[in-house]
């Protein structure tokens, strides 16, 4: 077996905007194995300015990672604690090279185009017309869970849009989820909260920075909005560790993404604790081409997931990977009757 890896930049359809800022590109990177009659690709979504390898070095592990690769995927894994994207693809990279069929890494019935994931609908941060228009094409294209980021904008616009939403169509027809990315300043976040609570909210991602663990147990023990754990996960690996952060703050959701936490076992291992704690979960893509978004599609579908899951970013990128991921009435398909093509 022999590796290498190829940095690749997806260009977004339209500026999207976050708390974080407005993103025109996002950096992957392919890590791409190859035998004698094997051929295996992983996607590396490092995320700037959130990924714990948001470092000067990444691209030296990833050249480490191609140097080793005779050592195996266990040893290389243990190695990259520190490296939560490197170790995600190269996941990938070994299930692709040792599977079957390309691209088909956990054969189901939705890899057979028998079955679909329920998915939520994104909304981009930006001009109140802007979102109004997107909350409008996502209704029309069967969406029943809408997922607005928040945190960028006047927080009354965002009210406002919400309220629009809401009083159009009743939570028992739209499911409204918000994700502030910890926007909220500590001083003001539960009246923001209070005031959100208003408009029959499922849930919302992340209302303060992470790193404020005793406020945010506070907010979950008083919010009248269930609060979900996103960014507050990243970098915690020990068991120990991840079991205290959960019984300390006590969410009501934790949002697992591969690509940040270090891969389907990690993934794996966070969910086995919150349901000794009995807080529900769902899985997330973090802005990865279509070969990450297929791989952590497949393994959702694994699990059985029967609520709304953040997988419906494939269509973000006008130079994506040409794969047969499919969005239908707000669910994820995999289509076998169409072709992979790799652009690059």
């Amino acid at each position: 077996m022999k590796a290498e890896y190829l940095k690749y930049i997806l260009d977004f359809n339209q500026p999207s905007g976050t708390s974080r800022g407005i993103l025109t590109t996002k950096e992957t990177w392919f890590l791409i194995l190859k035998g004698e009659n094997n051929f295996g690709i992983g996607e590396c979504g490092m995320l700037r300015g959130l990924s714990i390898d948001d470092r000067s070095d990444f691209e030296e592990k990833l050249n480490w990672v191609c140097d080793n690769i005779s050592l195996g995927l266990n040893y290389l894994q243990g190695e990259l604690i520190s490296f939560p994207s490197i170790r995600f693809g190269l996941e990938i990279a070994f299930l692709d090279f040792y599977s079957k069929s390309p691209f088909v890494l956990y054969p189901s019935c939705f890899t057979k185009g028998k079955d679909s994931i329920p998915i939520n609908g994104l909304i981009w941060m930006g001009e109140k017309s802007f979102m109004k228009d997107q909350i409008k094409r996502k209704i029309k294209m069967g969406f029943k869970c809408i997922k607005i980021k928040i945190g960028a904008i006047d927080f009354q616009t965002e009210l406002n849009l919400i309220k629009y939403l809401r009083n159009e169509y009743s939570k028992d027809s739209i499911e409204i989820r918000v994700d502030a990315n910890g926007a909220f300043s500590p001083k003001d976040s539960l009246e923001k909260l209070k005031r959100l609570s208003e408009l029959d909210l499922h849930s919302i991602e992340q209302p303060i920075a992470p790193g404020q663990v005793e406020l945010m147990a506070q907010l979950c023990e008083k919010s009248p909005i269930p609060i979900a754990l996103d960014e507050e996960l990243i970098g915690i690996n020990d068991v120990t560790k991840r079991l205290n952060l959960l019984q300390i703050i006590k969410p009501a959701y934790v949002i697992l993404k591969p690509s940040l936490l270090g891969g389907f076992a990690s993934c794996q291992s966070w969910i086995n604790l919150a349901k000794k704690e009995s807080i529900s979960w769902w899985i997330t893509s973090a802005l990865e081409s279509n070969i990450g978004l297929n791989a952590i599609a497949q393994w959702t579908h694994s699990l059985n997931v029967s609520c709304p899951q953040g997988l419906g970013t494939g269509k973000l990128f006008s130079n994506n990977i040409v794969a047969p991921l499919e969005i239908n009435s707000g669910r994820l398909l995999y289509l076998p009757s169409k072709k992979w093509k790799l652009n690059f």
